[in-house]
């Protein structure tokens, strides 16, 4: 087997592999935690994404700053090889060819394969309906399954016909950052570095690609009077930025998204469905719901399918594509600062389940190593 490493925690060591496109900034703390308490090794392979903005695109940097054991690999061939060496391998479901060549690799090492499962409905594209045999085959014989939360867990237990060896990782991002305090004086000079208008804030953050929602949202936007903030980059830029009221901030370091979560009244994801995508989760709900920002998401949101934004609980759900009721739901929380405040306060204790050591326990049980 590959070498192994001998986690910090004494037990046995174990050759665990962990397929993914590229290292996102929220999913290192997860890893770090895996590497030490398992040996993992985490196997890179880029792309997974119609749009990946070119400052997030450069795979070698993020490989050259990883604290844990990571490296690339280069196609389906390979997945399978480093499948075949490993005692243990989890693989995404994104990634095309990508999950087949690693459940083969498990199956002609003897191996145990887990599918980290984020899908919870059947994409409807031409590639994914032709593959639908194959990838349901995976979904019945994986030896577990980590699901991104209760909505995902139904989907895959509806596949497998029983819901064992299925368990739910809830969606996490880093606490201590997004819920730490943020001073007046730091939401001052975010507006001041911006040149924000002094009126009330919603928050996009995000990629700017349609099945965000984003014409839904600047369609439902015209006329209100507040500032729609939006930091992210995509092909929808330059129209969210010729929309009257809405100021366009790009990319911006992950630093300085609670300040701007704090500095704003609510944060919006307005993601709809389409044949290719429906979002899995969306971790923005995360990240403004430790700040106390409540959250208007839609019904194709995981956040809101997986129970985190609960209408009328720690946010508002409105129907996707409905930009009236998009709209009704961010004049009606613009308007109230008692019911944000109530939101807001619920959303803090919700959020605090979803951490790090309760995703890293799914992961034990799925690797059955609990």
């Amino acid at each position: 087997m590959a070498g192994a490493i001998l986690p910090t925690s004494g037990a046995p060591a174990m050759a665990l592999a962990i397929l993914t496109t590229y290292l996102t900034p929220y999913r290192i703390p997860l890893y770090e935690r895996l590497a030490e308490r398992f040996g993992a090794e985490v196997l890179c392979y880029g792309g997974g994404e119609r749009y990946v903005p070119a400052w997030f695109a450069d795979l070698d940097a993020q490989l050259a700053r990883a604290p844990f054991p990571a490296r690339r690999i280069d196609g389906p061939g390979a997945a399978l090889r480093a499948a075949r060496t490993h005692d243990a391998v989890i693989a995404p479901f994104a990634g095309g060819a990508m999950l087949p060549a690693a459940y083969a690799g498990t199956r002609l090492g003897g191996g145990r394969f887990v599918l980290w499962a984020s899908v919870w409905a059947p994409p409807r594209s031409a590639s994914h309906v032709l593959a639908r045999p194959l990838t349901d085959r995976i979904y019945r014989h994986a030896d577990g399954v980590i699901a991104y939360g209760e909505h995902v867990r139904a989907f895959v237990s509806a596949i497998r016909g029983h819901g064992d060896g299925v368990f739910v990782a809830p969606q996490s991002v880093e606490a201590e950052l997004f819920g730490r305090r943020v001073e007046t004086t730091e939401v001052a000079e975010f507006r001041r570095r911006h040149d924000l208008p002094d009126r009330p804030i919603a928050l996009y953050v995000g990629r700017l690609v349609p099945e965000k929602g984003i014409e839904v949202l600047l369609q439902a936007w015209s006329g209100i009077e507040a500032t729609l903030v939006v930091i992210g980059d995509g092909p929808l830029a330059g129209a969210a930025a010729r929309a009257s009221g809405v100021r366009v901030l790009g990319a911006r370091p992950r630093s300085e998204l609670p300040v701007a979560y704090a500095a704003a009244e609510l944060a919006v994801l307005p993601s709809i469905p389409t044949p290719r995508f429906r979002e899995p989760w969306g971790l923005v709900c995360n990240e403004a719901m430790h700040q106390g920002r409540p959250v208007i998401a839609t019904d194709a949101v995981g956040a809101v399918a997986g129970g985190l934004v609960r209408d009328g609980v720690t946010g508002i759900v409105v129907p996707a594509g409905d930009a009236s009721a998009l709209r009704g739901a961010l004049e009606r929380l613009l308007a109230d600062g008692e019911l944000r405040a109530r939101l807001g306060h619920t959303a803090v204790q919700a959020v605090a389940a979803y951490n790090y050591e309760a995703m890293v326990e799914a992961f034990a049980r799925a690797l059955g190593r609990y």
